[in-house]
């Protein structure tokens, strides 16, 4: 298995389809395949070998994925970067990867030109100085075996040092082709783009599944809420992937919009990489008709779950069921089985979970049972539904308060019902009767004002006093990272700052 050259041969079928439409420029699927062997042939003239790293931090821009099937198609590593890291950040990734080559812009290279001058054997290329094109394209080999590694992807390191995920061919490629199966993807589907491509979700499922596919693209820079609405109706679009940050500004833009679009052709609004809220889905279905698909995934083990095609079988709060060929089993602390309906964390096994942690035995090791990947996320399952799966948070961030626990995503859930909450983030914090108490930070909505009593309150009044707020602590916005998802591990630093009197928060 090559995954690269599974894109070939998609190409070879449709070659003058459109496959990516970019800053006003057009790639057939002939471009994209010819382009692809170009840079393979560039890569190869550098000395870059099978297994080989090669690091890519990019803007989002069509060469990044050039850059990354190329890497792919000779059997090299390819490490997706974001273009926001910082200097140090940069250097962590290049020397824990060993990486040989690091390509980058002449402008993000001046930012850490001093601070990686120390990496003698790194190689560098610049996107705006590559190779010309050889007159006759040296044919590529694909020479990788079904367990070789594709990709090192980074954990976002909310603790310890960032982890580098190993991505095999076989784990991205069944991943594709599960959920090619499950969101009845085609040629015929047109994809509306605006996730980063150095994260997972924008990369292996947006853009993979599109040219996996032998779909089109469009493909923006940078999502803009007007922009989106126009060109999901205008372009006929029939997918959409994105995050609830920019499901809750789809929302807030509709309403502003007059005459409001008509995307008549979409198919499916997909949500990932971090919890949808009730009042999301049920806000976005009642304004556009349009019931939201949410599945459940992570780096290290790809897609793992999805709401079914069909509308009428998506729930809120759900993830849905297991894709094919991915087994999970719901355990307590010490390994076992829960009953059916009780929280535990949820593990994973599968042809999707990664080969282990790059460079870190141990702590791969630490993440494995008899071939079952601890995925550290809590959850359930309604047997009175097919088993369908729940996610209620993440183990580290369970709250023990005088013996008991508490799951963050609960009392969320209850806050973010009152309608003066627009979000909310509950975390515990040290104390010295409970062990930890319960506190909460709450964005509010511009036009409703509300007390922290009143929201106690709220909380009391659906459930058990042990797991409602001891303290309110009032934001304008709680800290997301490029995807999205909330970083509690900031959160509470900016909390703990704030009992000191030097921060924004309101402490009540």
């Amino acid at each position: 298995m090559n995954l690269a050259r599974l894109i070939s041969e998609t190409a070879a079928k449709s070659p003058d389809k459109i496959a990516i439409i970019f800053a006003g420029k057009t790639w057939t699927y002939r471009d994209f395949d010819r382009q692809v062997q170009d840079y393979a042939n560039t890569l190869d003239r550098l000395g870059i070998k099978k297994g080989d790293r090669v690091a890519v931090q990019l803007p989002k821009c069509v060469e990044f994925l050039f850059f990354h099937f190329a890497i792919l198609s000779i059997g090299a590593i390819s490490l997706p970067l974001n273009p926001d890291y910082r200097p140090q950040e940069i250097v962590y990734f290049l020397t824990d990867s060993s990486s040989s080559l690091f390509v980058t812009t002449s402008e993000h290279l001046s930012k850490v030109r001093s601070a990686i001058q120390h990496l003698s054997e790194l190689k560098i290329l610049l996107k705006e100085e590559l190779l010309p094109p050889i007159s006759e394209a040296v044919p590529l080999k694909y020479s990788t075996g079904d367990d070789d590694i594709a990709m090192i992807c980074y954990t976002s390191g909310t603790t310890g040092r960032c982890k580098g995920a190993a991505i095999s061919h076989r784990n991205l490629i069944t991943n594709i082709r599960a959920l090619h199966k499950a969101w009845e993807w085609s040629d015929r589907d047109i994809l509306l783009h605006v996730l980063p491509l150095f994260h997972v979700h924008g990369l292996n499922v947006a853009a993979l599944g599109c040219l996996y596919a032998g779909a089109t693209m469009i493909m923006f820079e940078k999502f803009e809420p007007r922009q989106v609405w126009e060109t999901l109706a205008s372009k006929n679009c029939t997918l959409f992937m994105g995050v609830p940050t920019i499901y809750q500004r789809l929302i807030n833009e509709w309403g502003k919009l007059e005459p409001q679009p008509e995307p008549t052709k979409m198919r499916l609004f997909i949500s990932g990489s971090a919890p949808l809220s009730d009042q999301q889905f049920y806000q976005f279905e009642n304004i556009t008709g349009f019931r939201i698909l949410e599945r459940y995934g992570m780096t290290e083990t790809g897609m793992n779950a999805s709401n079914h095609i069909t509308p009428e079988h998506r729930k809120a709060k759900s993830v849905g069921f297991p894709l094919e060929g991915v087994e999970i089993r719901i355990v307590d602390r010490d390994g076992n089985d829960v009953a059916i309906t009780e929280v535990g964390e949820i593990w994973i096994r599968g042809a999707n979970v990664f080969q282990g942690y790059w460079g870190m035995p141990e702590k791969t090791t630490e993440s494995f049972t008899e071939g079952w990947f601890h995925t550290g996320d809590l959850g359930f399952q309604d047997p009175n539904d097919g088993n369908r799966l729940y996610l209620v948070g993440r183990a580290k961030e369970l709250i023990i308060t005088g013996g008991f626990n508490v799951y963050p995503k609960e009392i969320e859930n209850v806050m973010e019902s009152h309608e003066a909450v627009k979000e909310s983030a509950v975390i515990g914090l040290p104390d010295t009767d409970f062990g930890e108490k319960v506190v909460a930070a709450i964005a509010l909505k511009d036009e409703i004002s509300t007390t922290a009593e009143e929201l106690i309150a709220h909380c009391k009044s659906r459930l058990v006093p042990y797991k409602c707020p001891k303290q309110i602590f009032f934001v304008s916005e709680l800290p997301r990272n490029a995807m999205g998802k909330i970083q509690k591990n900031i959160l509470a630093q900016q909390i703990n700052t704030s009992l000191q009197g030097n921060s924004p928060y309101e402490n009540l």
